[in-house]
């Protein structure tokens, strides 16, 4: 069983994006990681060559932000393509995924290897919103998605890059992994993440916000989202280290939750339980 890593990255400097914990959260189970690069301003090539790894093989593309949002899903395919795995294991450079659950993703794939009925497997999302420590449930942020899909040619990306479908229009037929993909792209300095929006809506990925004003981005009250009491993937350790806001919220959560077991014992859940909040 061969398993093709991939992802599109551009401007990760700019923007912050954690796209090389990304790629080294699951190098370990790739036997190859296609990266394309988008055409940057800001160092994104050396930085994805810095890795040095063999495994890593990078593609070079122009990119038409002209066509909005779907040029990443555009720019997604052109990396499927490259992948000669059976399997194409796909995160977006905001993406992670925990060493813990690597062996499970693998013994999944290579069980369902000749599972023609299985087109992709799932995984549940972990939104972190601010903090590391708080992640979103409420309506607007999907809790559940593919990124593991068949290498056959039958499946494509499509829109935004938000999803997977069959090329043949049938439906796609997935497998719950029952594992956490974290997602880390509203985890970031205030002023990186009135960057960040201000580049979404430039595109029409998000509409525009009325908190994304003057280079300042306000997360609001943080206490209104559930606490997450688990490990982060290693890759991302220092990142969550060095952020101000997320150790100043583990020490209130610290105070409010000492007592708690999922705390004590580093428990990863996450609360099925739909939250309202004015989606932002």
């Amino acid at each position: 069983m061969k398993i093709s890593g991939f992802t599109i990255v551009r401007n990760a400097i700019q923007y912050g994006y954690p796209v090389l914990e990304s790629i080294r959260s699951i190098l370990p189970v790739c036997d190859e990681f296609i990266v394309n690069v988008g055409d940057s301003q800001d160092g994104t090539l050396g930085l994805i060559e810095s890795i040095q790894d063999p495994k890593v093989r990078i593609i070079q593309t122009q990119w038409d932000m002209a066509k909005g949002p779907t040029v990443l899903s555009e720019q997604t395919n052109i990396a499927l393509k490259a992948c000669k795995g059976q399997w194409a294991f796909y995160l977006q450079t905001d993406e992670v995924v925990h060493e813990i659950d690597l062996p499970c993703l693998k013994n999944l794939m290579k069980g369902h290897l000749k599972d023609s009925k299985i087109d992709a497997l799932r995984f549940k999302w972990l939104h972190f919103y601010g903090s590391y420590w708080r992640y979103r449930i409420d309506a607007g942020w999907y809790q559940k998605q593919d990124r593991i899909i068949r290498n056959d040619g039958s499946i494509e990306s499509y829109g935004d890059a938000f999803a997977f479908r069959r090329m043949d229009g049938n439906p796609l037929y997935h497998l719950a992994t029952g594992c956490f993909l974290y997602h880390y792209g509203w985890v970031q300095a205030n002023e990186v993440m009135a960057k960040r929006r201000a580049n979404a809506e430039k595109i029409g990925f998000i509409e525009k916000a009325e908190n994304s004003s003057q280079g300042h981005y306000d997360f609001g009250d943080l206490n209104r989202f559930p606490v997450y009491f688990g490990t982060h993937p290693s890759t991302m350790r220092q990142k969550v280290e060095g952020h101000v806001l997320s150790r100043e919220d583990f020490k209130e959560i610290h105070k409010k939750y000492w007592w708690n077991p999922l705390k004590i014992f580093k428990v990863r859940y996450k609360t099925g339980h739909r939250v309202k909040q004015k989606l932002v």
